[in-house]
């Protein structure tokens, strides 16, 4: 159980420390760069995706074996699929619903699409890029 609660919290600081740089980048962008919402979101994303990946890798992960000759590539493609629900939230808040404020779009693609994307991240991580005793993803032993 401890071994369970150490890799919530190694994940989750990876995650908060990737989140607080993908929504400071984000809003930077958003705001005084003046780019687009989905240009936006995008470039922090890959800033956001590469800190989690170090501090899962070499924290939460680092005494587990990873699974395929490429881990970055999958923990990219998991966290592509995470990205893809962040994007579907500020599309339909600010094409969908109208809602186009700096704010609407920072609270729909940091805030909600963050909280749902977090929860396929953290299935893909630990089933599909990094492996616990030998078995893909296990919360058993």
């Amino acid at each position: 159980m401890l071994r369970h609660r150490r890799e919530l919290l190694g994940f989750a600081t990876a995650g908060l420390l990737a989140y607080a740089v993908d929504l400071a980048l984000f809003t930077w962008l958003r705001g005084p760069a003046g780019l687009g919402p989905l240009t936006a979101k995008a470039l922090s994303f890959l800033a956001g995706c590469t800190v989690a990946y170090a501090g899962n890798a070499h924290v939460t992960y680092r005494d587990t074996r990873v699974r395929g000759p490429r881990p970055y590539a999958v923990f990219f493609a998991v966290n592509l699929a995470g990205a893809a629900v962040q994007l579907l939230c500020l599309a339909v808040s600010h094409y969908g619903l109208g809602l186009t404020s700096q704010r609407a779009d920072t609270i729909s693609g940091a805030g909600v699409g963050m909280v749902l994307a977090t929860a396929v991240r953290f299935w893909g991580t630990r089933t599909l890029v990094f492996r616990n005793g030998g078995r893909v993803g296990s919360w058993t032993g």
